[in-house]
């Protein structure tokens, strides 16, 4: 499995979505930072990471 932290992660999963490919998984972890994870029929994982939604808030 890889990950790749992206700098927008909603449009990254809109695009792939677009595309007919839909997340395995989503999560989110203490922190905030959220993940998305796609697999192949065989099995093999590739996710995006992104920052939490209020990082840019002041």
């Amino acid at each position: 499995m890889i990950t790749l932290f992206v700098d927008d992660l909603d449009a990254r999963v809109a695009a792939t979505s677009a595309r007919g490919i839909g997340p395995a998984l989503r999560e989110t972890y203490d922190n905030g930072v959220r993940t998305v994870t796609y697999r192949d029929p065989d099995g093999d994982e590739v996710g995006f990471g992104g920052a939490p939604l209020d990082a840019g808030a002041s």
